[in-house]
């Protein structure tokens, strides 16, 4: 219902906020260089980032955790569930990862129902019993039919960007980590 689309509404504004106040952020380095022509171009380059990582996402998430593309004739069972639990939920089936992974986890990203996956790991289709893969799929799919998964996604990207940065620091890099680290897992959080 209306509840329903004033949440998808929100989740989706949530998302560019943080991708915007990111680059917001770190426009705040040419400004107070004084430097307005560095900060035209870093802007510019934001805004591509931005719009990069809301379109792709998915992709970006899936590559940080190692997931390779499951196909179908691997796993026919697996995406025949997706296929009929998608369809039930009135979402497009998203394509399917898996992780090569001992631990039973399962994570949806992307966008929302028209840019998404779910990846789960060879533990889980290891361990979980059919009916306990249903719910766990039909749980993700809840998530990115919500474009809960957007936010999500959004946030990991950053979280491990922001790591990441602290690694270019060289000698710098412990430093970097202790005051960038909390900010990321509040970021998460």
């Amino acid at each position: 219902g209306m509840s329903r689309t004033l949440l998808r509404v929100r989740n989706v504004l949530k998302a560019w906020l943080l991708l915007l106040g990111i680059c917001a952020v770190l426009g705040i380095v040419p400004l107070l260089a004084g430097n307005y022509r560095l900060l035209s171009v870093f802007l510019f380059c934001a805004l591509l980032l931005a719009g990069a990582g809301y379109f792709y996402v998915d992709r970006i998430a899936l590559g940080m955790v190692g997931a390779r593309e499951l196909p179908r004739g691997q796993a026919p069972a697996l995406h025949s569930t997706v296929q009929r639990l998608a369809s039930r939920a009135r979402v497009p089936a998203p394509k399917l990862y898996l992780l090569a992974d001992g631990y039973p986890r399962a994570l949806s990203v992307g966008r929302g129902p028209r840019g998404s996956a779910i990846a789960v790991s060879q533990g889980l289709l290891g361990s979980a019993t059919p009916a306990e893969l249903e719910g766990i799929l039909a749980h993700e799919l809840a998530h990115i039919r919500d474009r809960d998964v957007l936010i999500q996604s959004t946030v990991s990207v950053l979280a491990c960007a922001i790591v990441e940065t602290s690694r270019i620091g060289g000698f710098l890099q412990r430093g970097l980590l202790f005051v960038l680290g909390p900010f990321a897992a509040a970021l998460v959080n």
